[in-house]
């Protein structure tokens, strides 16, 4: 196959300071106003930088999962589900992201409505929108006591999320949108031994169960986004808040099922460090499937070295053929709006650097 968008980014950028105090204290019609002219600006920076496809930094979200939660009542976002998170300085207490279930879920607007109007006016590239998987929210947003009450299980909330998130993609991927990456952390505590462990005892569920469920839910989806023309891509990582992470492990656990099942055209994969393992698992890969290589970290301003990358990138092609491989940072540089802890000028260095590395490689 061709891979389109040899360079690609997973869609979240910093948000300027004047962006995040907007948010805190303008006026509705004033944060309008400088999110546009934010998004502007970092449309235009993509395409100077060398990119084939673009994004609007997901500054009209305060996280990459409010498009759902803003877009569906049901959510008591005051209330959270605690998680342990890991830094490069050590453990930190992380702000959550999203809040539990406390009533019956339902959509009163649009999704991405906020969003794609104005990408479809604006980008000067195809357009690339970033959703949530389904399987996000039953881990984070069951409580019990509280959400049982209104979903019996974690499977039965599962699969109210997959038809709201079914005709939002259909809605999309009819609508101007090239390329629907959906962001799906959670396939990580299949990874990490503690996790596996946390999925009997607080799901009360087998880990294996939850991963064929979890798959099912995601194939829904893709077929529901599923059109001529939009490349439909998903991405795993081990957690993503403020440099910090919660899992840790190598793809070997699932690569089998998730590579082999999942109706996805390109896997975007966590490859930066020693935590996302080695590239063996690659060879589960179906032929004629993309794989983005998350090799250039998003967490840490250090810079990486140009010559290991290409080294790196020649190592994955044991296992996938080079014209089915691409480039990306391992994640967003903002999957919340505080933003991890580098610089903007960090951030647009490193994307210079997937460009100019992917011209280096594939011309």
């Amino acid at each position: 196959m061709s891979t389109p968008f040899r360079a690609d980014h997973i869609g979240s950028f910093l948000r300027p300071a004047e962006l995040l105090e907007a948010r805190r204290n303008a006026a509705p019609e004033r944060l309008r106003q400088i999110e546009d002219e934010q998004i502007r600006r970092v449309l235009a920076k993509q395409k100077e930088l060398g990119f084939a496809v673009a994004t609007d930094g997901e500054f009209r979200r305060r996280n990459f999962m409010s498009d759902f939660t803003d877009a569906v009542e049901g959510f008591d976002l005051g209330d959270a589900v605690g998680r342990n998170w890991h830094g490069q300085a050590g453990d930190a207490a992380v702000s959550s992201v999203t809040g539990i279930v406390t009533t019956k879920l339902r959509q009163v607007k649009p999704l991405t409505g906020h969003e794609l109007p104005f990408l479809k006016t604006n980008s000067p590239l195809p357009i690339k929108m970033t959703l949530p998987s389904a399987t996000q929210f039953p881990a984070i947003s069951f409580k019990r006591d509280i959400t049982d009450r209104i979903y019996r299980d974690h499977s039965v909330l599962l699969w109210d999320i997959v038809e709201i998130m079914k005709s939002e993609l259909q809605t999309i991927s009819r609508d101007g949108v090239s390329y629907i990456q959906i962001d799906a952390p959670r396939y990580s505590y299949y990874l990490d031994p503690k996790w596996r462990a946390w999925i009997k005892t607080e799901m009360r569920v087998e880990p294996e169960e939850a991963l064929e469920e979890a798959v099912r839910a995601d194939n829904a989806c893709f077929l529901a986004a599923r059109n001529t023309g939009v490349t439909l891509g998903i991405h795993l990582c081990r957690g993503n808040n403020r440099s910090h992470w919660y899992a840790e492990g190598g793809y070997d656990a699932i690569a089998e099922k998730l590579f082999g099942t999942l109706a996805a055209d390109r896997f975007l994969l966590e490859y930066d460090d020693e935590r996302s393992g080695t590239f063996e698992p690659l060879r589960f890969v179906p032929k004629g499937k993309a794989v983005v290589l998350g090799l250039v970290s998003s967490k840490v301003p250090r810079m990486e070295d140009p010559d290991m990358l290409v080294k790196r990138i020649e190592e994955a092609t044991k296992y996938v053929p080079i014209e089915n491989l691409a480039l990306s940072p391992q994640c967003g540089f903002a999957s919340t709006a505080e933003g991890n802890l580098l610089t903007e000028a960090d951030q647009w260095a490193k994307l210079q650097l997937v460009t100019d590395t992917v011209r280096r490689v594939w011309g």
